[in-house]
């Protein structure tokens, strides 16, 4: 009876571990993945992070699930994806914004990104324009400049604290050596509407909120910020051949995890992204914002990181910048 009561009991032991089995040796994923956007829905980070989060859904055979979490300059959604379980189930829906200007602009973040992220991949890069409004009577970056050193303080920019358009066109007026006046806005619609105004003579922002203004005259374009011209502008110089030759930079958006996830984790997430952004789907989206594809491998997009944000730090310094 001893013999047979060990035979049983082993019996059952056996048989549990092969219900249990799966519960940790299941492929990834196994359940619902959580994309945090932090920002808004409906804006073009939201829309690419949708984008995104469709096309691993489609791939992996789990639904991914965007969750909004905006807030403080990005940085609660930011902090949350941080703070989350290393299992490749959350992930951060990153972007210049998030990951590069806001730890620098907000103090109290304490997060190193480098440190906090595993980078999974790169999804787009969002180019900028230098446009001036119709009331400025210049047409050349050269112009431009000319007419503000001959009109020293009497040029505005407006922008949000510490967005794109605040920090490179802060950029420009130092490198040009000229004199102009900063206008703090609480939103980009209201600095786009004192510019179509004239009440703001200039600013550099991005290309996919700017692009319909070129086209219906409503603003002029005089540089792209690329290093080669936008095919949609044709004749609209780049600031490097309008003389600032190092004055490329682009905003960006990219996929990130807490750090410590499974290199075979990143690794599969990383081939589902660049895989959707390969569609046609995808293509129409990025389309649609003025934005390029810019798929890699993991380590593209830390070595990316690592040169991108103290790039973007030394804007917000530059500016001048500090959260309330």
């Amino acid at each position: 009876m001893i013999v047979r009561r060990d035979f049983l009991a082993s019996g059952a032991a056996f048989a549990a571990a092969a219900v249990a089995a799966p519960a940790w040796a299941q492929a990834y994923p196994s359940r619902p993945i959580r994309m945090i956007v932090p920002f808004p829905p409906g804006g073009p980070i939201d829309t690419m992070g949708r984008m995104v989060a469709s096309d691993l859904s489609e791939r992996l055979g789990q639904q991914a699930i965007v969750d909004n979490r905006a807030g403080a300059g990005s940085t609660i959604g930011t902090k949350l994806a941080a703070a989350a379980a290393p299992d490749g189930y959350t992930l951060l829906f990153g972007s210049s914004g998030s990951l590069a200007v806001a730890p620098a602009l907000y103090q109290s973040l304490d997060i190193d990104p480098l440190k906090a992220f595993t980078p999974v991949t790169r999804v787009a890069l969002l180019p900028h324009v230098f446009v001036v409004s119709n009331s400025l009577p210049v047409k050349s970056v050269k112009e431009f400049v000319a007419y503000a050193k001959a009109h020293p303080g009497q040029l505005n920019y407006g922008a949000g604290l510490g967005t794109p358009p605040h920090l490179l066109s802060t950029l420009l007026v130092t490198k040009a050596g000229i004199s102009a006046i900063y206008v703090p806005y609480k939103g980009a619609a209201s600095s786009i509407t004192d510019l179509l105004a004239g009440r703001v003579q200039f600013t550099i922002d991005a290309l996919l909120s700017l692009y319909p203004l070129i086209k219906a005259g409503k603003v002029r374009a005089l540089a792209i910020a690329r290093g080669e011209r936008w095919p949609a502008l044709p004749d609209v110089p780049t600031l490097v051949e309008s003389g600032y030759p190092d004055f490329t930079i682009d905003a960006w958006t990219g996929v990130a995890a807490p750090a410590g996830t499974p290199a075979d984790i990143v690794a599969k997430l990383n081939a589902a992204i660049n895989q959707g952004l390969r569609s046609d789907a995808s293509k129409a989206v990025l389309a649609k914002f003025s934005a390029i594809a810019a798929s890699g491998t993991p380590e593209d997009f830390h070595k990316f990181l690592v040169s991108e944000l103290p790039r973007w730090a030394a804007l917000v310094k530059l500016a001048g910048a500090k959260a309330e």
